[in-house]
């Protein structure tokens, strides 16, 4: 079962140095990562959301926009997404994960000098099982060939 954690910042930068530490526990194979976004909210309130993994395309943009309530999202505890939404208020950012495997000492350690808020919830296996079988976006070749 993958694991979502979500660790919220007071300002806009914080969680992209945190998610450049996150790559290198990744290879160091501390951390195994299946997605990670980087979310900004501006000072004038507006989201930005910077997926890092895999074919994150409008899937994983999906999954994001759910975690904010902009659509009905399954799978993610409601009691989390709150946290999240209140966390982010203009002017912060978060770093959103979701997580294979990890060696949990050593990756707070390391993500442990950002500072932040800590929200961690699982993922139920029909959420993560639904995520590994939903359609792949079509690469950039492929989109651009059907032009």
């Amino acid at each position: 079962m993958a694991t979502l954690i979500a660790i919220g910042y007071p300002d806009e930068g914080t969680a992209e140095y945190a998610r450049t530490a996150l790559s290198e526990l990744e290879s160091e194979r501390v951390i195994k990562v299946d997605q990670v976004a980087v979310i900004i909210r501006d000072e004038d309130g507006k989201y930005h959301v910077h997926t890092i993994h895999g074919n994150a395309g409008t899937i994983w943009t999906g999954f994001w926009d759910g975690l904010f309530g902009h659509t009905d999202e399954k799978g993610i505890d409601e009691g989390v997404q709150e946290q999240v939404r209140e966390h982010l208020q203009p002017g912060t950012s978060a770093l959103l994960m979701i997580i294979e495997q990890m060696t949990e000492d050593k990756v707070l350690a390391a993500l442990k000098g950002y500072g932040g808020t800590v929200i961690k919830t699982s993922l139920s296996h029909e959420d993560t099982t639904r995520r590994q079988q939903a359609p792949q976006p079509p690469s950039p070749s492929s989109a651009h060939a059907a032009s």
